[in-house]
């Protein structure tokens, strides 16, 4: 029947052609449906950032068995793939810029500034809710920035303003989304993060080993300290001299260098004696951290407030809340839920230390009556700070070495015509 491209049934056999097995039917999948109620809890679990194989397992704990359900774990995945993290970019950017819309007008305090690109899509937006804004007045002497985070699918690199609140917890200060990390993206950004707080910059902040950066914190905050994050100079190290011979030694006499050097004057003798010894004065990325030493080296900086801050992990503990939950695949809106997330997981563990400090008194470590007013004023987590200084010194033995007389009166050891001598010698006791 080619010429009229028609079949001709001959014959029909009714029968099975294959033994029957019922008890596979549920998982055929003709068989197999997603009542609205597990549509719902689908979403909600999504939304929470619960994983789809913790969602499908809940649905099993709730049946008594898998026998019991009328799907497999796999119609969990697929719906998830399908229903909800279906958004094509531009319809993504859209929610997302109108989730902006709406959060401001909540509260009008609500900060947000979002450039689009011709396509719809996202070039550069910043936003900070009303508390970020209020708690920078509070905590915003020093600040870590950092966007070593790829948050979806769509390439936008993550950038996260993060400070210190009064209980040594991290507290977000706002946040970003950039297409690209340029000196141009990080001046527009900066700028807006500056508006958002009322034109004032922070005394400090820590960022990232990065030319960019540096010259956009230069050309917008220039009465800032600058530090970079010498945690990953450090963790660089490695793949920056493993072709030398012997790049073991170097490194661990690099790490001595950086770490064991406790003026500038000594610094620069250490590591001049280095690179010397390992005959590294060519090596253009050692000579430029060098020539960048007032940002990174501790003994340049320390004399500056860093809230006990030398590196930007405080960022990294974000972005570990953020890597539970979201994935390459994620959408604009499924990030924006899980950064109210952690808006509200940090505010919950706020008032959780505020209400242990307020029912709960610290023992003294001394006698000294100073320490009672560490007491006082100070959350529990920075007085445990204070009482560790206050046992040192209880442990320090302060030992008069000679007493000076002059025309019938003593003067007081360590002090000769009002000038401070080295009269005392303080000793730490050693456990035997």
């Amino acid at each position: 029947m080619k010429d009229v491209s028609l079949w001709t049934i001959s014959k029909v056999v009714l029968n099975h052609s294959h033994s029957c097995c019922p008890d596979q039917a549920e998982m055929l999948k003709q068989h197999r449906e997603l009542s609205m109620f597990v549509r719902r809890t689908i979403e909600t679990h999504e939304e929470a950032g619960i994983r789809p194989s913790k969602t499908y397992q809940s649905f099993v704990a709730a049946a008594g068995s898998h026998c019991e359900l009328g799907f497999i774990e796999k119609d969990v995945r697929n719906y998830i793939t399908r229903k909800v993290r279906n958004i094509f970019e531009e319809d993504d950017a859209k929610k997302f810029g109108k989730y902006l819309v709406r959060m401001k007008e909540k509260n009008q305090n609500f900060f947000f500034e979002l450039n689009l690109e011709g396509d719809h899509c996202i070039k550069h937006v910043f936003w900070a809710d009303a508390r970020s804004r209020a708690t920078f007045d509070y905590f915003g002497d020093v600040v870590s920035f950092d966007t070593t985070y790829n948050t979806n699918r769509y390439n936008l690199v993550l950038g996260s303003f993060v400070g210190v609140n009064h209980h040594g917890q991290s507290t977000l200060l706002g946040c970003a989304l950039m297409k690209n990390e340029d000196i141009q993206s990080f001046k527009w950004l900066f700028e807006c993060w500056l508006r958002c707080m009322g034109g004032k910059a922070p005394k400090g902040i820590l960022t990232d080993q990065c030319t960019s950066i540096k010259r956009a914190i230069e050309l917008c905050m220039p009465t800032t300290i600058h530090r970079w994050c010498i945690w990953h100079i450090m963790k660089k190290i490695p793949s920056k001299l493993n072709s030398y011979k012997g790049h073991i030694d170097i490194e661990q006499e690099m790490s001595r260098v950086v770490w064991n050097s406790y003026t500038k004057d000594e610094f620069d003798k250490n590591w001049n004696d280095f690179l010397t010894k390992y005959g590294l004065g060519g090596n253009k990325w050692l000579s430029e951290l060098y020539e960048d030493r007032h940002i990174w080296i501790s003994v340049y900086l320390d004399h500056h407030f860093w809230a006990g801050k030398k590196s930007t992990q405080r960022s990294e503990s974000m972005h570990s809340f953020f890597n539970k939950f979201i994935t390459q695949n994620s959408s604009l809106r499924q990030f924006v839920k899980q950064y109210d997330n952690y808006l509200t997981s940090g505010e919950q563990a706020e008032r959780e230390f505020d209400a242990v400090d307020f029912h709960t008194v610290i023992p003294y470590a001394t006698k000294l009556a100073i320490e009672a007013q560490f007491q006082h004023v100070y959350t529990h987590e920075k007085f445990r700070e204070v009482q560790g200084q206050f046992r040192g010194k209880v442990n320090c033995i302060t030992r008069s070495m000679h007493s000076v007389h002059t025309l019938g009166r003593t003067v007081r050891p360590g002090m000769i015509g009002g000038k401070a001598t080295d009269l005392f010698r303080s000793d730490y006791p050693t456990s035997s």
